[in-house]
């Protein structure tokens, strides 16, 4: 039987990205559309020759106009499909349930589901749709993760500025089961209550967990400050590594709340120093005290949301770095982070680098640093590894 889906056919020498399976196809490679392609439809994608490059979802609005399902001309993109690539992708990240009971499942084009994440949270599902082609399967996808999770409760997180760029409107609600309750989770013995509704990203930072681990094993005895510190994952693993004093930084009074809360539920015996302020205004007074700390977290928010804003978000982490290394006492240990994806480990690093030698200080690199295994990055799509940081340690 013919297939007979629309034509993207790629201006010459902008095949060569599909080509090595990198999954996106960018709207200044497209020479012309062939047939009239709604929002999600399946398109065939096709090089300046005709040749065949991928099967791809198609999204009119976004300046990738285009995500592929598939680089086979034989496969079929259809519901066996789709659920086939949600039980895999739920199989994969089977062996984590002994450590954790908050999972990322499914992380977009590095499971070959394009615009779809999936965490778990407990017996919680939270779903996110950020892709004009994961739409049509909504149901599917729904239906496979019931049967791939044996999960009842699967809450909707559409919210995004992905979803916009897609041009969809955002979506939030249960999907199966009523409204969620906060979760209670357990990473390595730590416990924490997770708001799917209200908190950030699918309601937390899953892909900090090794990040987490590795601080809980090198802060016995350390006076650790942890900034913008959210819902207080860093701190509550050096606590549970020993740390001996913790003072932690947020401009959220609902995060440093339920931060207080957690701190209390592990059943800490002395409490942490939970301050709501800015962080830069916060490093700045610290420094004119005369602070000091012997390991330092910065988590920031993501200062790049685009590749516009680059310079800013450069300069922004450079400030606190270079506040942090100050404050930091020789031997002292930082791990630094950044989330936005239009800044590469590159030029992450060479920032940090900058701030190294601004600060006067002189500083070891021990460890790069990134999301957790259940965050894997394709080989052909580098920009899915978003999360990048270092450990460094002053002489």
């Amino acid at each position: 039987m013919t297939r007979t889906e629309p034509l993207l056919k790629l201006k010459p020498g902008k095949e060569k990205s599909l080509r090595r399976r990198h999954p996106w196809v960018y709207a200044m490679a497209i020479d012309r559309v062939i047939g009239h392609p709604a929002s999600g439809d399946i398109v065939r994608v096709v090089g300046a020759d005709g040749s065949f490059l991928a099967w791809a979802a198609f999204s009119p609005t976004s300046m990738i106009r285009a995500r592929a399902w598939s680089f086979l001309e034989h496969e079929q993109v259809d519901a066996a499909l789709i659920t086939a690539r949600v039980a895999a992708a739920v199989a994969r990240r089977q062996s984590l349930s002994t450590e954790t009971t908050a999972v990322r499942l499914v992380f977009g084009e590095a499971d070959a589901l394009p615009g779809l994440v999936v965490d778990r949270y407990g017996d919680q599902l939270v779903v996110q749709c950020q892709s004009a082609g994961i739409e049509p399967w909504r149901e599917v996808i729904i239906e496979a993760l019931t049967a791939a999770t044996g999960c009842r409760a699967i809450y909707e997180r559409s919210d995004a500025a992905a979803r916009e760029r897609e041009g969809l409107a955002p979506s939030e609600g249960p999907l199966r089961g009523g409204e969620p309750t906060p979760v209670l989770v357990t990473e390595e013995g730590v416990r924490y209550r997770v708001d799917v509704v209200t908190g950030h990203k699918t309601g937390f930072y899953i892909d900090q967990r090794d990040n987490r681990s590795l601080v809980r094993a090198n802060a016995a005895g350390r006076r650790v400050l942890n900034c913008f510190c959210y819902t207080g994952g860093f701190t509550l693993a050096a606590r549970q590594g020993g740390a001996i004093e913790a003072t932690s930084v947020d401009s959220s009074a609902e995060a440093l709340a339920m931060a207080a809360d957690h701190e209390k539920l592990n059943g800490f015996e002395t409490s942490s120093t939970w301050l709501q302020a800015n962080v830069f205004d916060t490093l700045k007074a610290m420094l004119a005290e005369g602070r000091q700390f012997d390991l330092i977290v910065l988590d920031p928010p993501k200062f790049a949301p685009s590749a516009h804003h680059i310079d800013r978000a450069a300069r922004a982490y450079k400030e606190i770095n270079l506040k942090a290394l100050r404050l930091l006492a020789p031997g002292g240990l930082l791990f630094t982070f950044s989330c936005s994806g239009a800044v590469s480990l590159d030029l992450f690093q060479k920032i940090i680098a900058g701030a190294v030698f601004d600060a006067g200080v002189d500083a070891q690199m021990l460890k790069r640093l990134a999301a957790g295994v259940d965050h894997p990055m394709l080989m052909t799509h580098p920009e899915g590894e978003y999360l990048k940081g270092l450990m460094l340690r002053r002489m």
